[in-house]
């Protein structure tokens, strides 16, 4: 298997063959990334093709100055936030709104575990509603952050050159990210007796 540089340097030459390749490595990364933050199959979708579009338009400049997937999310992030920024201005809809999995015919615990019967099946359905709910509530900043640290294993200073801020920063939307999650998964797990 070639290294992410050497898929570069031939994709950089013009090698249509192995930018599939890059695409191929990392788009389950960024769909995934793209459906938790938007909650959305639909609109992941739609980050997902935007974000290798500009991957493919920008590779020629990369310059190997950070690890290629780190300067890969940093798109995905940006795209991310570009996204939700014209959806409100188009819209006008809330986060607080009802969003996601609606209409597809899958629940949120469909999509992350499909393999669960009975009881189980609902326990996780209903745990990860809460967590669905929990993570619409938070800023978009937090929410990503929690994302990718949470999901994708990202280290903070990761997080902070592809969010391009102080990893200070980035520790304190983490921060306030957990402790929000937890206060009202806490609420709404007790008041349903769970």
């Amino acid at each position: 298997m070639q290294s992410d540089e050497t898929l570069i340097l031939r994709a950089q030459r013009g090698d249509v063959e192995a930018f599939e390749q890059i695409v191929h490595r990392y788009d389950q990364r960024i769909l995934a990334l793209a459906l938790r933050y938007t909650q959305d199959p639909d609109e992941a979708k739609d980050v997902y093709q935007e974000v290798f579009m500009r991957v493919y338009r920008a590779l020629p400049r990369f310059q190997f100055r950070s690890q290629f997937a780190t300067w890969l999310h940093r798109i995905a992030v940006n795209v991310c936030f570009t996204q939700r920024r014209q959806l409100q201005r188009r819209s006008h809809l809330s986060l607080d709104e009802p969003r996601g999995a609606a209409g597809t015919g899958a629940s949120w615990g469909e999509m992350i575990l499909d393999e669960r019967t009975g009881e189980d099946r609902v326990l996780v359905d209903e745990l990860s509603s809460q967590i669905h709910d929990a993570l619409r509530e938070l800023s978009p900043t937090q929410r990503l952050v929690f994302i990718l640290r949470h999901y994708h294993d990202f280290k903070l200073r990761e997080i902070a050159a592809m969010l391009r801020c102080a990893e200070g920063t980035v520790k304190r939307h983490l921060f306030t990210a957990t402790r929000r999650m937890r206060r009202q998964l806490q609420t709404r797990l007790s008041e349903q007796g769970i």
